[in-house]
């Protein structure tokens, strides 16, 4: 699939590199834009992880999940406060391990878009596949939900989706795409 995945950036984001947030972000940081055809019929790799460990949208105490996320990134939690109905986590024994939105972007240049987004693992539950595994099922949930791509933004960490099939489409700095 190849698209003007610059055009397709613009149009999801208009006005993206004028945000405040996005101009206080060191100059020299490089982020990416990810995606992945959710109609392809190449199975993504499989990511194994214990058995006690469970997969579902939270439907538990939201100060569990916020406590979570402030964890990982505390500027998100204002993000999950407004967003939290479709919080897909990996628990275990009743402690949150993981979690990601399952965002719907749109319909865009004639594609119904949607990802993964603001997506963490808490510290202690790093390096375990717990949070690549998560990915993974919400990257199903989406092709369930019939979706054509799957679409990471504002990541630093593309090697680590790159395990599951997402390639970069853009690279960005804080000035505007590369």
């Amino acid at each position: 699939m190849e698209l003007d995945w610059k055009r397709l950036f613009e149009e999801m984001h208009p006005g993206f590199f004028e945000r405040e947030n996005i101009r206080a972000i060191d100059p020299d940081s490089i982020h990416s834009e990810m995606i992945l055809p959710l109609k392809s019929t190449v199975p993504m790799p499989p990511v194994p992880v214990r058995d006690s460990v469970r997969y579902a949208y939270w439907d538990g105490d939201p100060d569990l999940l916020y406590r979570a996320v402030e964890k990982v990134v505390p500027a998100w939690v204002p993000i999950y406060r407004e967003s939290s109905d479709r919080v897909l986590c990996g628990t275990e024994n009743g402690e949150i391990l993981c979690f990601c939105m399952v965002e719907d972007m749109g319909t865009h240049m004639g594609l119904r878009i949607a990802g993964p987004g603001c997506v963490g693992t808490v510290p202690e539950a790093r390096r375990q596949g717990v949070g690549l595994r998560m990915v993974q099922l919400a990257t199903e949930i989406l092709r369930i939900e019939n979706r054509d791509l799957s679409y990471i933004h504002y990541t630093g960490v593309a090697p680590w989706y790159a395990k599951l099939g997402y390639r970069t489409v853009l690279r960005w700095k804080r000035d505007g795409i590369l």
